[in-house]
Order: structure tokens, then sequence, then C-alpha cells
């Protein structure tokens, strides 16, 4: 079992920046995937980025690619999502998600995939 504990949401006008945090509890001695997925207003999950164990493997939705940067520190347990040049649209509930990898470069865009969710954090962007 893996909990997950994501912070660093809020508030932030069109163009700024917010940092995400998810820190890893529990069974974290195995290799396991992270990634990012957020769900608007009346509409699906979508996936956001995502990241291999190993931290050398990294994929992004095109709707954020360039703009924000997931990356991970193990010896902390922790995974980050730096989120730069945002816009109204980003407008989401953000959540990251765990699942056990067989090997270090695995990484996955399904979010049917990940077995462990965090409780979401709130990032409104006004405009």
């Amino acid at each position: 079992q893996v909990q997950l504990l994501e912070s660093g949401g809020g508030l932030v006008q069109t163009g700024g920046s917010l940092r995400f945090s998810c820190a890893a509890s529990g069974r974290t001695s195995s290799a396991y995937a992270m990634g990012w997925f957020r769900q608007a207003p009346a509409k699906e999950r979508e996936f956001v980025a995502a990241i291999s164990w190993s931290g050398s493997s990294t994929y992004y939705a095109d709707s954020v690619k360039g703009r924000f940067n997931i990356s991970r520190d193990n010896a902390k347990n922790t995974v980050y999502l730096q989120m730069n040049s945002l816009k109204p649209e980003d407008t989401a509930e953000y959540y990251c998600g765990a699942r056990y990898a067989s090997n270090s470069y695995y990484y996955t865009d399904k979010y049917y995939e990940y077995g462990y969710w965090g409780q979401g954090t709130q990032v409104t962007v006004s405009s």
C-alpha cells in the first residue's frame, strides 16, 4: 500500500507559476511510476504528466508540454510538478497517482493503470 499526499495548490493569475508536491508513504521500497492528472468541473480526468521510477523517462500531455515539468526525489519519496505560464484552462483539481512498476523506466498516461491516488489539490488560474 502506498499513501499519497499532495500539496501546493492555490489561486494564481494567468502567466503565474505553482509547484506541486506529492509525498508517498507506506510501501515505498518498491519501484513505482508516478503521474499527475487533473479534472475540471463537468469534465473527465485527463492526463498531465508522468515519470518513471528512475526519473529518466517523462511524458507530458500536449496541452502542458513546454510549460510543466515533472521531477522526483526518491530519497524523499516525493514527486513534483512545476507549472509555469499558467492559463485559465489549467484550472482543475490535480491528483497524483502511483503505480508499482516492473522496471525503473516504466511510465504510463492511462489513469486506470494507477492503483493509488492522492486526495487532490485545487488550482484556480484567474484571467
